[in-house]
């Protein structure tokens, strides 16, 4: 994820892509959603690779339908969306052969509006005391945790020794736990 757009709420980028049409809005906005599908699809299908491929199904589906329809609440519509997805696949495979078990399968919990939000705000206040760090602490965090790179990729993007790199990124965690608990 381009670490630029970290500060754009959901809202905000799907107002972005609405008003210029650009796909790379929605590519930021699905790659923040990517973890969270992966795990409904895991809850329902049991099988990575089948997961893992619903996933991808449920971001065509979004690069397909966002364009043509106003959405709201674009984390609500992908976890239906992909909740439908892995319904209909259950039942393509005739996985039960009464529909009434289907009814009787365990459901991932709902989320809650409430805590949906909280959340939010939860990440907004993560953000923005992410960029109070010192820059060398707050760009090897950003790299290590948000981009998923290694202590190596990151001293080589940042031309900083592994060991510092190391030393960055632990004094960034404690401080940014010192600001966010204080």
């Amino acid at each position: 994820m381009a670490t630029d757009y970290l500060h754009i709420n959901d809202e905000d980028l799907l107002a972005r892509f609405y008003t210029d049409g650009n796909k790379e809005w929605l590519g930021i906005l699905l790659e923040r959603y990517t973890m969270l599908l992966f795990g409904v699809c895991m809850k329902y299908l049991k099988e990575e690779d089948t997961a893992r491929d619903t996933v991808q199904q449920v971001f065509l589906k979004a690069l397909s339908e966002i364009p043509k329809y106003r959405i709201d609440n674009i984390g609500g519509w992908l976890y239906r969306v992909a909740k439908n997805m892995c319904l209909s696949l259950l039942r393509d495979k005739k996985i039960w052969s009464e529909p009434e078990r289907l009814d009787q399968m365990e459901q991932p919990e709902e989320v809650p509006l409430s805590l949906l939000l909280e959340r939010e705000k939860d990440i907004d206040r993560l953000k923005e005391e992410l960029s109070r760090l010192k820059d060398e602490q707050r760009i090897c965090l950003t790299l290590f945790y948000l981009d998923k790179k290694s202590y190596q990729e990151v001293a080589t993007l940042t031309g900083y020794d592994v060991k510092l790199v190391k030393s960055h990124i632990q004094n960034g965690k404690r401080n940014l736990r010192m600001r966010l608990e204080g």
